[in-house]
């Protein structure tokens, strides 16, 4: 059996887990055959930057996401959570590929904020990371990536299971990425935890992790966009980002989104508690089927 396979396996509790990741070698097509507005997402300020700042976060995250990943890999012996941790570390490298194309764009496109986040290409702040990281013990490193992977596992069920969200107008082909990000995080949703799991991981570090994030992640996020907006002279229109900064806190992708990740906090939460296996099957034929929309996406 090969990673990809949509075999099922069960959890050591009994739950039905996911499918092993499946790796996709993505070629998206910014800007073509039109170039990208610089207000990707239509006429809306405050989400055209958070969608900027979470696209230039993303790779130096899933770079540290597998690093933590690959600290407990050799430990591993279970061959099915073995075969399922390749898949989600060939899936993160592929998402950070991408985003680092769209992220050359948005620099290009004038959103200086974006070159913070290219460690990759800074050997000193990526060696200041990968410190950072050592300088934790690695069950904690590990917590905080199966905490980021429920973030973003919540934050992809609203994308892909909300047709409001779907239908705000911006750029087609940030959307497929989004979409395609979307869809393979749910994926592999539960892939760091059950290692977090396996190796002996305790609720109390987990929990704990969590708790942190909860607390930081909102006001963290709403900081790098307000600095994003502030590196932005086109966007300093200050009653309209005000005006549409509520709109997006009240609207479909933040409003709830905390009690969402509550759950998480609980003793004995797994990500498959939360059911997304039928937005998986609707999406894998939307964008993966005999006629879906990515096919020619797939180099």
């Amino acid at each position: 059996m090969t990673i990809g396979q949509d075999a099922q396996s069960l959890t050591p509790n009994g739950r039905s887990r996911t499918p092993y990741p499946k790796v996709r070698r993505m070629r998206f097509r910014f800007g073509q055959p039109e170039p990208m507005q610089h207000r990707f997402v239509q006429d809306d300020i405050p989400l055209t930057h958070l969608i900027a700042v979470l696209s230039g976060a993303f790779p130096p995250g899933e770079e540290s996401f597998i690093r933590s990943v690959r600290k407990f890999s050799d430990e591993i012996t279970d061959p099915v959570l073995k075969k399922r941790v390749a898949g989600f570390i060939g899936q993160e490298a592929v998402h950070g590929q991408q985003h680092r194309v769209l992220n050359d764009m948005l620099i290009d496109n004038g959103f200086p904020i974006v070159r913070i986040f290219t460690f990759d290409r800074d050997a000193l702040r990526e060696r200041g990371l990968v410190a950072l990281e050592n300088a934790v013990p690695r069950q904690v490193h590990l917590a905080v990536t199966a905490a980021a992977e429920h973030y973003t596992a919540t934050l992809a069920k609203r994308v892909l299971g909300t047709q409001e969200i779907q239908d705000i107008p911006g750029d087609p082909e940030v959307l497929n990425l989004l979409n395609w990000h979307a869809f393979e995080e749910l994926e592999h949703k539960s892939v760091a935890f059950d290692v977090f799991r396996d190796r002996g991981g305790a609720e109390v570090v987990r929990i704990g992790v969590m708790a942190g994030m909860y607390v930081f992640t909102i006001p963290v996020v709403s900081l790098g966009v307000l600095a994003s907006i502030l590196s932005d002279p086109s966007s300093w229109r200050p009653f309209k980002v005000v005006r549409q900064t509520i709109r997006l806190y009240r609207g479909p992708i933040v409003k709830g989104l905390l009690k969402e990740m509550r759950p998480y906090l609980r003793p004995g939460f797994h990500p498959d508690d939360i059911d997304t296996t039928a937005l998986l099957e609707a999406w894998r034929q939307e964008l993966f089927g005999a006629h879906g929309e990515l096919v020619d996406r797939i180099g």
